[in-house]
């Protein structure tokens, strides 16, 4: 008990101080001041467009992953959830190498169609996606592994078309696991810092989202900064708890 209790001081301890430290007084205006609202607005836009990414393109690599069989699957699979081990900063680095104007696939974007992803908004977007979709692909994969198949093989008995089938019961029935991972990936987005300043720099209006901010206030403004991590951390909080059931079964 008494390990457990320190494991415990360890985790809740920095974010009572956190809490205890910030300015209460302040908070509305630094919440309300001009720099800070941009990079809110910008860390929705970005982190929700990611999301939306995400859905489109994790859904698919999801049920490839739980349904198909084919050579290399557990290789790629597992190239795809490197992100979520993968040192930020690391990503970063390979997505300008991927991306970047001198890039694999970026030098021909740049100079066929005149299409550069580092230091813009879309850079942003790709960094938080590249980092958050793992989220998205395992929680639906799972909920895919552990759906009941018969009610898909009764609709196909039936005459239902593959895609009928899919958009009409496995996605109604694997609904849960795809709300879950499509929060879990937007607050993953949320939160990105390491891919993000990597990949498409700190400038505001256009790349500086809230994480970004917090770290420039924390040289200019501390007390700003803690406001604004407090934030970042009652939503990661809210996620937590509202998703809880799905890790330990409770309501």
């Amino acid at each position: 008990m008494a390990l457990a209790a320190i494991g415990m001081a360890f985790f809740v301890l920095p974010l009572v101080g956190l809490v205890l430290r910030a300015p209460w007084g302040d908070a509305v205006r630094s919440l309300s001041a001009p720099e800070t609202l941009e990079a809110l607005k910008l860390s929705l836009i970005a982190s929700l467009s990611a999301t939306g990414i995400a859905l489109v393109l994790g859904v698919p690599m999801a049920w490839l992953y739980a349904r198909v069989e084919f050579p290399g699957r557990a290789v790629l699979r597992a190239l795809t959830t490197l992100p979520m081990v993968l040192p930020p900063v690391v990503g970063g680095i390979a997505l300008l190498l991927a991306f970047g104007r001198r890039g694999l696939l970026g030098s021909w974007l740049a100079s066929t169609f005149a299409i550069t992803f580092p230091f813009t908004t879309a850079g942003v977007v790709m960094a938080e996606t590249f980092v958050a979709m793992p989220f998205l692909i395992l929680t639906v994969e799972a909920g895919l592994r552990s759906m009941d198949r018969r009610y898909e093989d009764a609709a196909r008995t039936l005459g239902a078309r593959r895609w009928r089938v899919f958009t009409q019961v496995t996605l109604p029935l694997i609904a849960p696991s795809l709300f879950a991972g499509a929060v879990l990936c937007w607050a993953r987005a949320l939160g990105e810092f390491g891919a993000t300043i990597t990949f498409a720099g700190n400038f505001p209006g256009i790349t500086q989202t809230m994480p970004l901010a917090v770290y420039l206030l924390l040289e200019t403004n501390q007390e700003a900064s803690f406001v604004l991590s407090l934030v970042l951390l009652l939503i990661s909080l809210a996620v937590l708890i509202g998703l809880r059931h799905r890790w330990l079964g409770s309501a």
